[in-house]
C-alpha cells in the first residue's frame, strides 16, 4: 500500500494572552492511497484544526508548534507560502460543511471551478471552462452547462456541495480532506453526497481523510478510523475492529450514547463530566476526569498509544 501522508508528532498551539491552547497535541497517524481515514470526535476536540494544519492555514495567533507532516516522503512543515500553493488545491485539496462560506457569492460557481483550474494548470479559459462543465456533470450535477453560469445562493446546499467537490476534483488531488461535508445537509442528500465520495475514491484511487463526529458516516466510508479526544488521538484502528472491538472508555463511551433500534425510549448512557479546557489539560491522561475506570497512575501519568494489534491501537493505561 502506498504511504502518502504521514502526520508525526503533531503539535499545533494558539499562543494566547490566557496561555497555550493546545489544540493539537502530539497526533500521529498515516493516509494510504486508495484509503480513507474517519478522523472522528466531538466538537472542539482539534479534528478541523488537524485538517488546517496540514493545509497550513493555520492563522497567527496559532503555530505549528513541532511534529512533521510527511506528503510523499516530503515534510511540509518546511514549506515556505508560495510552496504551499502548489500544493494546496492541487496535490491536497479540502472541502468543507457549510460550502455557502466556501464558495464566493459574487462569482458565478462554474467561473470558480475556472479559476481553481487555472491556478494550477497552463490551459486556456476555454479549455478550462470545457472541463469544468465536465466536472460538474461527473459528480451528478444535472443542466451542468446551466448551473456552470449561476450563482452559489440559486444552488441548494445539496449542489453548492457538489459544486465544492467538483472545484477539489479539479486538479486530480493525490489527497481529499473532506471536513464535516453532510453536516449541513439533510439525511437525503448526505447519503447522496457520501455515495459520491465512494464512488470517486474507487475511481480515482486517491487518499480520504474525513473528519466528523457522525459514527454512522464512519461506518459507511472508512477503511481506517482515528479517534480524538481533548486534541489528542486516543484510539485508531480498521474499521472492521474500531466498530467490533473498541477498547478505550472514550471511544466505548459514544459506542454507548448511540441511540439503539427497536428501543426508542430507553434513556441513553452519557459520558460524565465535560471536557477539559485546552488551556489547562490535567496531569495524565486527559480523559481521567470523566473515566470511571481512572486510578491514581491514570490521574498522574500519560498512556502513551500502545499496540493492541498491528492495525489496532489504544491510549490506556486499564488495557
Amino acid at each position: 500500500m502506498f504511504e502518502l501522508l504521514e502526520v508525526r508528532n503533531l503539535k499545533t498551539y494558539f499562543h494566547t494572552e490566557n496561555g497555550i491552547y493546545k489544540a493539537v497535541d502530539d497526533i500521529s497517524f498515516k493516509l494510504n492511497k486508495g484509503e480513507t481515514l474517519g478522523l472522528v470526535g466531538e466538537s472542539g476536540c482539534g479534528k478541523s484544526v488537524t485538517a488546517l494544519s496540514i493545509m497550513k492555514l493555520i492563522q497567527k495567533p496559532g503555530i505549528i508548534d513541532s511534529g512533521k507532516i510527511i506528503f510523499k516522503g516530503k515534510d511540509l512543515v518546511k514549506y515556505s507560502e508560495k510552496q504551499m500553493q502548489k500544493i494546496r488545491g492541487n496535490k491536497i485539496s479540502m472541502i468543507f460543511q457549510e460550502p455557502m462560506t466556501s464558495l464566493n457569492p459574487v462569482y458565478r460557481c462554474g467561473h470558480q471551478i475556472v479559476e481553481a483550474i487555472r491556478t494550477h494548470q497552463k490551459i486556456s479559459k476555454a479549455e478550462a471552462k470545457e472541463k469544468s462543465i465536465e466536472l460538474l456533470k461527473y459528480v451528478g450535477i444535472p443542466s451542468p452547462e446551466q448551473r456552470y453560469n449561476e450563482y452559489p445562493h440559486q444552488l441548494s446546499g445539496g449542489m453548492r456541495q457538489r459544486v465544492m467537490i467538483a472545484m477539489a476534483l479539479s486538479n486530480n488531488p493525490d489527497i481529499l480532506i473532506a471536513d464535516e461535508p453532510t453536516t449541513a445537509l439533510d439525511v437525503t442528500i448526505q447519503s447522496q453526497i457520501l455515495e459520491l465520495l465512494q464512488k470517486l475514491q474507487k475511481e480515482l484511487d486517491m487518499g480520504i481523510l474525513i473528519i466528523t463526529h457522525d459514527l454512522g458516516v464512519i461506518a459507511e466510508l472508512a477503511h481506517n478510523v482515528a479517534v480524538m479526544y481533548a486534541s489528542e488521538i486516543v484510539e485508531i484502528a480498521g474499521a472492521d475492529e474500531f466498530f467490533n472491538n473498541p477498547k478505550h472508555p472514550y471511544t466505548i463511551g459514544l459506542f454507548n450514547s448511540l441511540p439503539q433500534s427497536g428501543k426508542p425510549k430507553e434513556k441513553l448512557p452519557v459520558i460524565e463530566g465535560f471536557v477539559p479546557s485546552p488551556l489547562e489539560y490535567p496531569v495524565g491522561c486527559n480523559f481521567g476526569t470523566r473515566c470511571k475506570l481512572a486510578d491514581k497512575k491514570c490521574k498522574e501519568e500519560k498512556p502513551p498509544l500502545n499496540e493492541i494489534s498491528k492495525e489496532h491501537k489504544a491510549a490506556c493505561w486499564k488495557i
